[in-house]
C-alpha cells in the first residue's frame, strides 16, 4: 500500500515581503518634501507719482546752474593758468609781472637769458634758495609744506622756507601777504608749474623777476647796479652776497662806491642776511653739493657763460648797463 505524501506547509511570511506573494518586495518609492507655500500679503498698488510744482522745478534749475557756475568759477582760473605756464615754457618773458605792478613805477628791470649768467650766480641760487630745484618731484615736499602749515597756525617761524617754484607763482600772480589763502594759492599754481616747465626754465625766470631791491627785479638789472658788472661776469662771491638781499629787498641799498652797502646805519638784518650768505650759509650749501658744477649739473646744465661768449651782442645777454639802471644811480647820486 502506498504512502500518501505529506501536504507542503505553508511558507512564514519573511520581513519585507508580502505574505500572497514569492516576487521581490518593490523598492521604497523616496519621499520628496516640498515648503508649504506661504500666502503672500496683498500689496497695495504704487501711489500715482505727483506733479513736481513749478516752484520746486526752477529751485532745482537754480541750484544745478549755480553748481554749474561755482565748478566753473574753479576750474577756469587753473585753466587760465595751465596755459601761461604752458606759454611761459615756450619762452614767454612778459616785462611786467604782478608783484612788480603792485609795487608800483618805476621798476628797474631787463631779460638775461640764462646762457649769459654766471654759473657761480646760478649755484648760489640753488643753494640758497632751493637744493633740491633739479632733482624733487613737484613743487615742493609735502612733509615740508605741513611743516610749515603747522608753523604758521601756531605762530612759530617758518621752519623752511618757500622753494623756487612757490616764489616763481608769488612773484608772477600774486601779492606781498603771509596769510592763508595766498599761501594755498600759491602751493597750487606751484604745482602747475612745477609739472610744466623744466626745472632750468623754473630757474632762469625766477632769477629774471626775483626783487633785489626797492622797485628793482631781476639779476640783469641787479649785477649792473650794484656790481657794474653784466650777470656773465658776476664772482661767487658777489652771487652769494646777492643771495642775501632776497628776503629783505625793500632795506638793501647800494654802496656810493659800488657793491651792497653794509656801513654805518645799515639795518642789522641786511648786515646778518648779506654777510652770513656769502661766508657761511652759500659755501657751506655748495660744498655739500659738489660745488659750483655739482650745483648747477643738477638742473642739466654743464657749460659755463664764457661757452655762449659769441652771443654776447644779442638783446637778451645784458651786456650792457640798462638805461633804468643808470638812471636810478644818477638819482640817487643827487
Amino acid at each position: 500500500m502506498d504512502t500518501p505524501t505529506p501536504p507542503t506547509p505553508p511558507r512564514r511570511p519573511q520581513p519585507g515581503r508580502p505574505p500572497s506573494a514569492g516576487r521581490p518586495y518593490p523598492a521604497r518609492a523616496k519621499v520628496i518634501s516640498y515648503p508649504v507655500p506661504v500666502p503672500l500679503e496683498p500689496q497695495e498698488p504704487d501711489p500715482a507719482p505727483q506733479p513736481v510744482p513749478k516752484d520746486a522745478k526752477k529751485a532745482n534749475r537754480s541750484k544745478r546752474k549755480w553748481r554749474r557756475k561755482l565748478l566753473l568759477a574753479l576750474i577756469a582760473p587753473l585753466v587760465l593758468v595751465q596755459i601761461i605756464a604752458f606759454m611761459f615754457s615756450l619762452g614767454v618773458t612778459p616785462t611786467r609781472t604782478a608783484y612788480m605792478l603792485e609795487a608800483g613805477e618805476p621798476n628797474v628791470y631787463q631779460f638775461v637769458s640764462i646762457n649769459h649768467m654766471s654759473r657761480h650766480l646760478l649755484a648760489a641760487t640753488i643753494a640758497h634758495e632751493d637744493e633740491q630745484l633739479g632733482t624733487r618731484s613737484g613743487a615742493f615736499d609735502l612733509g615740508d609744506l605741513q611743516a610749515r602749515a603747522q608753523a604758521y597756525f601756531q605762530g612759530k617761524p617758518d621752519p623752511s622756507g618757500s622753494t623756487i617754484p612757490q616764489q616763481l607763482v608769488k612773484n608772477i600772480f600774486l601779492w606781498d601777504d603771509q596769510n592763508a589763502v595766498r599761501k594755498g594759492i600759491e602751493a597750487v599754481l606751484a604745482t602747475q608749474f612745477s609739472y610744466t616747465l623744466s626745472p632750468q626754465r623754473t630757474l632762469v625766470l625766477y632769477l629774471n623777476y626775483a626783487q633785489f631791491g626797492p622797485h628793482l627785479y631781476g639779476v640783469c638789472a641787479a649785477s649792473w647796479y650794484y656790481f657794474g658788472t653784466p650777470p656773465w661776469n658776476m664772482t661767487d662771491y658777489q652771487s652769494a652776497q646777492l643771495m642775501g638781499v632776497l628776503p629783505l629787498p625793500d632795506l638793501v641799498k647800494r654802496d656810493p662806491n659800488g657793491g651792497i652797502y653794509l656801513g654805518t646805519g645799515v639795518d642789522p638784518a641786511v648786515w646778518n642776511l648779506v654777510n652770513g650768505a656769502a661766508n657761511v650759509w652759500v659755501p657751506r650749501q655748495l660744498a655739500g653739493l659738489g660745488g659750483w658744477q655739482g650745483a648747477v649739473a643738477t638742473v642739466g646744465i654743464t657749460d659755463t657763460a664764457d661757452s655762449h661768449a659769441g652771443q654776447r651782442t644779442d638783446n637778451d645777454a645784458c651786456s650792457t648797463m640798462p638805461q633804468s639802471v643808470k638812471d636810478r644811480i644818477q638819482t640817487e647820486a643827487g
